[in-house]
């Protein structure tokens, strides 16, 4: 048995970060035609345009702030006029920002998550839903975070908006699900990325120990996880939340 998405269009948001490469890379090996999008990162953009292209694939790059509609809009255009209507998309871009105690996290830091958290969800669901209604098929996927679970010290902004984003889900889901599209978020703990293994970052003792396999994941662990939720095997999956984390986290019943 194998994942096999010949034939199918997926939009990857954040494309171009540490987890988003593996993941662009992981459903263009599956076989699907993929729009690599990005902010800022051209040049890695069109590098994962090139390396898909030079294996074999088909790939575009697409530029867009996915916290503003209209950008949004914009992405959409572009996507369906070279590719077509997507049939998988992972929303997994996120704004980066110095964490902080909640007395001291300024309140840009909160808005500045729940619009990359909440409404690029919404803004996506508006832009690509409506396509795959149609089709009555369609696989939408949020990375969410083990931190929604822990809710540590620091994290109050990026669990509020990952929490705010789970919430959009899982309603999503029961609302579209009549029309054959599941709506899934794969959630990483702290995962091995190039970037940790370039500067050789493999390890963390404290963090290890709490986790029941006693070592970090993979960015290739996501990937995979998303690969599985955009195919035809997890057509009967909606509404998870679904941690790779090696059991850090463990939703209860």
């Amino acid at each position: 048995m194998q994942i096999d998405l010949t034939g199918k269009i997926a939009l990857i948001t954040g494309a171009t970060g540490q987890l988003g490469r593996v993941m662009t890379r992981t459903l263009a090996e599956c076989g699907a035609r993929v729009a690599i999008h990005y902010m800022n990162n051209e040049a890695k953009a069109k590098e994962l345009q090139q390396e898909v292209i030079s294996a074999g694939g088909s790939a575009m790059i697409v530029q867009g702030d996915i916290t503003k509609e209209n950008s949004i809009l914009k992405m959409k255009e572009q996507v369906c006029a070279e590719l077509g209507d997507p049939d998988i998309v992972v929303a997994n871009a996120v704004v980066q920002y110095a964490w902080a105690s909640v007395l001291e996290q300024s309140p840009e830091d909160y808005v500045s998550q729940f619009e990359s958290c909440v409404m690029q969800s919404v803004f996506l669901a508006k832009a690509f839903i409506p396509a795959m209604v149609a089709k009555r098929t369609g696989r939408f996927i949020g990375i969410n975070t083990e931190c929604a679970m822990q809710n540590f010290p620091g994290q109050s902004a990026y669990t509020a908006g990952k929490r705010g984003m789970d919430g959009v889900y899982r309603v999503l889901a029961k609302e579209v699900g009549e029309h054959q599209i599941t709506v899934n978020q794969v959630a990483p703990g702290w995962t091995i990325s190039e970037k940790d293994r370039s500067e050789n970052n493999l390890n963390d003792a404290a963090y290890v120990e709490q986790v029941p396999l006693k070592r970090r994941g993979e960015d290739q662990d996501i990937a995979n996880a998303v690969a599985f939720l955009a195919s035809d095997l997890a057509g009967f999956i909606t509404g998870a939340y679904i941690p790779v984390s090696g059991g850090n986290v463990m939703p209860s019943i």
